[in-house]
């Protein structure tokens, strides 16, 4: 296969070990692969996909990126850490959607001094237009990286995981991770395709997005770049996204305080929750016995959690 260009931004491989609590109180066996440990802020899977679009950008004397996302991205924090890392500029371009206030993750934007911009819009078009003005008012090259950071590119960091997973001795029958721009997903489900043909991989759905399209596309884009003929198994992919995209579900919370009750790890009402939830649901319907090994990955997250007001809410 093809090799790419990356820089090196997170301590990999992650930490994959056994949920002995939940495992008993399931009666099958959990897996964790933690990603939230990655070292950089409070970690997750953009730092994965920011290894391979950085070195993009830093190859074609890019100095300066931007990036978008909800009001609590973590990929948008995660990138401007990044970026910053790097000696490079970056401006974090929006949507006025979700908490805007100094909570969760801008409370580690203004920490970094990171410029952010509200945009009032659910268009990803605008979004867009406003770095394309931005950039031109300021005389600077812009480096876009799409929301989620889901493009070909950098859904190859999944792949990385995924032979990180395929070392590390276990049989894994399923694979679950949160799908809410497309890319870890399509990453993922690429990865097992190469790595671990036999494993199942499931994606919980956090947003509302046609996913039974955007991740097989991914898959294809990425499969092309890596010039690999594999052939691809697409991920189950099942709607967990509640009310609403970055809003809490009371699934997602119970999801929460159980893997924080028994084994002290802490998920966001975002993604890893909700995500976790899914996981839940199909193991309590009996799809798995006491035989099957299945891998959580935490893709991170953290900062989002402190955004919400748990005072009303139920646990």
């Amino acid at each position: 296969m093809r090799t790419f260009d990356k820089v090196s931004l997170g301590l990999f491989p992650t930490p994959i070990y056994r949920l002995d609590n939940l495992s008993r109180l399931l009666g099958t066996n959990i897996w964790v692969k933690r990603d939230d440990l990655c070292g950089v802020a409070l970690g997750g899977n953009k730092v994965r996909k920011l290894e391979y679009l950085l070195a993009d950008a830093k190859a074609q004397g890019y100095d300066l990126v931007m990036t978008t996302g909800q009001a609590q991205s973590n990929h948008a924090m995660l990138t401007a850490a990044c970026a910053l890392r790097l000696g490079m500029d970056c401006v974090l371009v929006l949507k006025q959607r979700g908490v805007t206030a100094c909570k969760g993750n801008q409370i580690l934007n203004r920490l970094m001094n990171v410029e952010v911009i509200f945009v009032d819009t659910d268009s990803y078009e605008d979004i867009y237009a406003e770095m394309d003005r931005i950039a031109k008012a300021r005389g600077r090259r812009v480096y876009k990286i799409p929301c989620g950071g889901s493009n070909a590119l950098g859904s190859l960091g999944y792949v990385d995981c995924m032979k990180e997973v395929a070392a590390c001795g276990v049989h894994f029958d399923a694979v679950y991770c949160a799908c809410g721009s497309g890319g870890t997903a399509a990453g993922t489900a690429l990865g097992a395709s190469i790595y671990l043909p036999d494993t199942k991989v499931v994606c919980p759905m956090v947003d509302s997005d046609p996913f039974d399209q955007i991740v097989p596309a991914l898959m294809r884009q990425s499969a092309t770049l890596l010039e690999t003929d594999v052939p691809l198994h697409t991920p189950e992919l099942i709607d967990l996204c509640g009310p609403g995209y970055s809003i809490p579900s009371a699934e997602g919370n119970e999801a929460i305080a159980l893997m924080l009750r028994h084994e002290g790890i802490v998920l966001d009402t975002c993604y890893t929750g909700k995500a976790f939830a899914g996981l839940l649901r199909q193991v309590r319907e009996g799809r798995y016995t006491d035989r099957d090994n299945i891998l959580f990955i935490h893709t991170g997250g953290a900062g989002g959690l402190f955004a919400q007001d748990w005072e009303h809410m139920n646990l």
